[in-house]
């Protein structure tokens, strides 16, 4: 008599989990990553705009890989003097982290500093008179820093 070796349904099940799950790893980024990326990190309000939308909804991105983590504005307070600096320095780690990840950093930093500068005068106009001198001084010092240490 001769014997079958069958497997319980449930090592199939497993083994067919574990080679749908090692494919599905394998997928590349959907092709129009660097345009999205791109679309991210410009000057305009609306790009951050754009950004900020997606940021608050990261799992609808999840096939982009993209790298959303952010220590916001490192070693400089996220809220100078008051001033509310925490999501501009967030969109500036991101540009910096994905270009570096793309290998595209160095073609894409000035532009990802002057949109990081954006922002921070968009913080700014929302002041008026000292207030607003105040904030404008200290975007340009944190503009700066980027620019030459970034």
């Amino acid at each position: 008599m001769r014997r079958r070796l069958i497997a319980p349904p449930a090592t199939l099940a497993l083994t067919l989990s574990a080679a749908l799950l090692s494919a599905s790893s394998a997928v590349a980024a959907p092709a129009d990553k660097p345009q999205v990326l791109s679309s991210w990190t410009q000057t305009s309000a609306s790009s951050a705009n754009a950004f900020a939308a997606a940021r608050a909804n990261q799992g609808a991105w999840s096939s982009y890989s993209f790298d959303w983590s952010t220590d916001y504005c490192s070693s400089s307070p996220d809220n100078p003097a008051g001033f509310p600096f925490k999501n501009a320095c967030a969109r500036h780690d991101f540009g910096y982290r994905n270009y570096k990840a793309a290998n595209t950093f160095d073609t894409n930093k000035a532009r990802l500093d002057d949109a990081f500068y954006a922002d921070l005068k968009r913080v700014c106009a929302a002041y008026s008179g000292l207030k607003k001198t105040a904030c404008d001084g200290t975007a340009w010092t944190y503009y700066q820093a980027v620019d030459k240490l970034g």
